[in-house]
């Protein structure tokens, strides 16, 4: 299923233009090559291949690489045709791509983690390539050199990075759903902080370097954007689906306005009594001898975020403005001051038709390509300017 996000009507939907098959396993990311009609692939079943368009309008590999372990992720960097490939047992491969797209030289082989790479970056202006791992590390590489510059570790799996060229920070998601944020050096590296908003792992993250926002991903069903530069966060959107693959694409550098007026979702406020009508909850002791009650169970109003019980929040809601496009937990009060245009769907949906990993988009030509498990890349057609795609039920979102 899929769901196009817009902030006014419209009947453009992803038109499919090609399907590519041929892998033997899952294609774990898939890239359009800029100004060219060819899209890069890597799998599982450890190929690197590159398909360019043929007359017949088919897509063939003109490339067909095989390594030895399987290729969890990719970086590429077209001005200079500079691809590097994260594998499975830890190891970084960089490649350098021939003009004509029909030739691969193997460059360097960057010994980056002691387990499978997650994901990475290649800075052509810091000349690092850093990349996050199942061995709870970020580490950046001088791909001058080959050699380790720095790593951190985490208490739980890397999953996923997003790395700001002009300060070199980094931004880290791991699967405790927490987001790190590190200020690179050459030598050494400074903690700056922490974001704290999902309660399931972070699965994609993408960074909008302009307006200085992060976008985040998780399980837990939710997309946050992070407002970096006024130190604020705000949920954007809600989904029945585990956040695996953003892609945010913003032209001129400006936000759509869907995004822009969004109101932002409260935080959830804690409390040993229902902030309403102020019976005890479970593990207030006291107060439960005291009034001689049973503690009550504590859930959130997800418009307000006051602690409530069952009692006071017996009613559901859409809320599209702040992201909820599915019904949600509101107290009472709350849901008699939502209005019925207040529950206008800001979403329409359309089929993926298949699982989606990963995505990747050209503005300039309005295509996209999908890829996951199940082995099939696919090559759209869109005009919307800034896409959002996940998966696990087959979803995709896309914003406008």
């Amino acid at each position: 299923m899929a769901a196009e996000i817009h902030s006014r009507p419209q009947s453009s939907r992803p038109v499919l233009l090609n399907k590519i098959e041929g892998h033997s396993d899952a294609v774990n990311a898939a890239v359009l090559i800029p100004k060219e009609d060819g899209v890069i692939t890597v799998s599982e079943d450890r190929t690197i291949r590159v398909w360019l368009k043929r007359d017949s309008g088919q897509y063939w590999p003109s490339i067909y690489h095989t390594v030895s372990s399987p290729c969890s992720c990719m970086s590429y960097h077209h001005d200079s045709r500079r691809i590097f490939i994260g594998q499975d047992n830890g190891a970084i491969v960089e490649f350098l791509l021939s003009e004509d797209f029909n030739k691969m030289n193997h460059v360097k082989t960057y010994p980056a983690h002691q387990n499978r790479v997650s994901d990475m970056v290649f800075s052509l202006e810091s000349e690092w390539v850093v990349s996050t791992g199942h061995d709870k590390s970020v580490s950046w590489m001088c791909t001058q050199s080959g050699s380790m510059l720095g790593r951190h570790y985490f208490d739980s799996w890397a999953s996923c990075l997003q790395y700001d060229n002009d300060t070199q920070h980094v931004f880290i998601g791991d699967h405790s759903g927490q987001i790190t944020l590190l200020k690179l050096e050459r030598q050494t590296y400074s903690t700056v902080t922490t974001l704290k908003g999902h309660e399931g792992s972070i699965g994609a993250l993408w960074w909008d370097p302009v307006q200085r926002l992060l976008f985040s991903g998780a399980s837990d069903h939710s997309v946050i954007m992070w407002d970096i530069g006024g130190r604020k966060g705000r949920t954007l959107l809600l989904q029945e689906a585990a956040e695996l693959s953003i892609s945010l694409v913003t032209e001129h550098h400006q936000l759509p306005t869907q995004l822009s007026l969004s109101v932002p979702a409260p935080q959830w406020l804690d409390s040993d009594s229902c902030q309403k009508c102020e019976q005890p909850f479970f593990w207030n002791v006291k107060q439960m001898w005291d009034s001689k009650t049973i503690g009550l169970r504590q859930h959130h109003c997800r418009k307000c975020g006051k602690a409530v019980c069952g009692k006071c929040s017996s009613k559901r809601t859409t809320y599209p403005v702040m992201g909820f496009e599915f019904q949600v937990r509101v107290c009472d009060t709350c849901y008699d001051t939502v209005k019925d245009e207040d529950r206008t769907a800001l979403a329409t949906f359309h089929e993926g038709k298949h699982n989606i990993a990963f995505m990747d988009m050209d503005p300039s030509r309005g295509l996209m390509v999908t890829c996951g498990s199940d082995r099939v890349i696919k090559v759209r057609h869109t005009i919307s300017p800034i896409t959002h795609w996940w998966s696990d039920r087959q979803s995709l979102i896309i914003g406008d």
